[in-house]
């Protein structure tokens, strides 16, 4: 009997079958050992197969999950579109925690600032205190580079006892409750302010132009000049500088002229610069107290 095949189909090992034939060589002493080469090679190729489906899972799963976000944002837009569009997102209202509207408030507007002036212009209105020390507090004032010294001072109710002139009428008939007057000097030219206090910026107002209108008729009235306290009389018999003005319920008046004695002309400088720093000094004393009461009322 001769060696060689043996009757029928010889079997093939099958790698990706597990329960294939196994492969077998012949050894020298005729058994059967295992061809490791080949066990090598089905091991490898088994390998590659395990690796092949577990990335091909991978992408199946990454593939469902990328489906999912994208089913999510079409889901959201509520058309079926997916879009970036800031327009396509809800209304407002139906956003949880929004309101339908924004809130309204009631229109407002900021109170209208008090006039100082106002508070000065009525007896009414006007209640602060008011002396020769509260409208001429200062001892010694300057109007720039020029510093005036005070003198004497007086306050009188009968108007018409401290003027002179056409003034003691007028003074009278628009009935003048109160005449404050207070001198300052610098060194030989003085003023005496007269301040005419009245009930009614109207009275006040009526004074002052009644006074131009007699100066400009040739009919001077005047505060009487104020000497004392080291100022000398002035303005008895000399020609001085007389004005009017007013400011609210105050009318006042100025004489002005030199303490030698001479006569005031159109070329006495000193005598109408002094003049106009006392006016303007009264002005702003007067509207400073008109100032101080508004703002006093606006912060009660």
């Amino acid at each position: 009997m001769s060696f060689g095949q043996q009757g029928g189909p010889q079997s093939q090992w099958d790698p990706w079958k597990p329960h294939s034939q196994q492969p077998w060589t012949s050894g020298d002493d005729d058994g059967q050992t295992p061809d490791w080469a080949a066990l090598a090679e089905a091991s490898e190729t088994r390998n590659k197969r395990r690796r092949l489906l577990f990335i091909g899972g991978g992408a199946v799963a990454t593939i469902a999950i990328g489906t999912a976000v994208a089913m999510a944002v079409v889901s959201a837009n509520g058309d079926n579109q997916a879009s970036g569009n800031p327009s396509n997102l809800p209304a407002s209202a139906s956003i949880p925690g929004s309101t339908a509207s924004a809130p309204s408030f009631a229109p407002t507007s900021a109170p209208p600032p008090l006039n100082p002036k106002d508070f000065i212009s009525s007896k009414a209105k006007d209640t602060a205190p008011l002396s020769t020390g509260t409208l001429f507090p200062l001892t010694q004032l300057a109007m720039g580079s020029t510093v005036y010294k005070k003198g004497t001072a007086d306050d009188t109710k009968n108007c018409a006892s401290n003027a002179q002139g056409t003034l003691p009428k007028i003074l009278t008939a628009d009935h003048c409750t109160r005449l404050l007057r207070v001198t300052y000097s610098r060194k030989d030219v003085a003023v005496t302010i007269g301040v005419a206090v009245f009930d009614t910026e109207a009275q006040a107002s009526k004074a002052r132009a009644q006074s131009a209108a007699a100066a400009k008729s040739g009919k001077k009235g005047f505060v009487s000049a104020l000497a004392g306290d080291g100022v000398k009389a002035f303005c008895n018999a000399a020609t001085c500088l007389t004005t009017a003005n007013s400011y609210g319920r105050y009318a006042y008046f100025a004489t002005v002229g030199f303490t030698n004695g001479k006569d005031a002309t159109k070329q006495s400088t000193a005598v109408f610069a002094a003049g106009n720093d006392l006016q303007l000094y009264t002005f702003r004393q007067i509207r400073s107290r008109g100032e101080a009461q508004a703002s006093a009322a606006a912060n009660q």
